[in-house]
């Protein structure tokens, strides 16, 4: 019979597939602590050797998902992961110089580079779209209606 895995590799393996938080480990491994104090002891000698690092979890998260999401869905995403609130104020700031860019790309992959549409059910249709992705109003406006 094969020994259960421990928490660190248990920590480990979850680490192994892309960057975590401490607060996304400390919930998926909660179920799986015995004794009462393990699971912390565990992350903060992974965190200490380097294995936990939020400014990489953030860099990660952005660098994923900034070509398909807006700001407001990658902060959601972030606070989520429990990082730290002023981490994710400059992230959001940084996301935000690049949105209207960011927005349009989008738009142009999913419509394309024809002329936006002047039916009203279609332009409702595409800023549907922008904004299910988690753009600003003003930045979904100026990517529909300057065509």
């Amino acid at each position: 019979m094969q020994k259960p895995l421990s928490l660190k590799a248990r920590a480990l393996r979850l680490l192994s597939t892309r960057e975590h938080s401490r607060t996304e480990l400390e919930r998926k491994l909660a179920v799986f602590e015995e004794v009462e104090g393990e699971l912390g002891k565990a992350l903060d000698a992974l965190q200490a050797k380097g294995f936990i690092n939020e400014e990489r979890v953030l860099e990660s998260l952005i660098h994923r998902r900034a070509p398909k999401l807006g700001t407001n869905r990658i902060r959601q995403e972030l606070e989520s992961k429990g990082l730290a609130p002023e981490a994710i104020l400059n992230a959001v700031e940084t996301l935000r110089s690049t949105e209207v860019e960011r927005a349009r790309a989008v738009w142009e992959k999913k419509f394309g580079k024809s002329e936006a549409s002047a039916a009203p059910a279609e332009r409702a249709k595409q800023m549907r779209f922008l904004a299910a992705r988690g753009f600003s109003g003003d930045v979904i406006r100026k990517v529909t209606h300057e065509r």
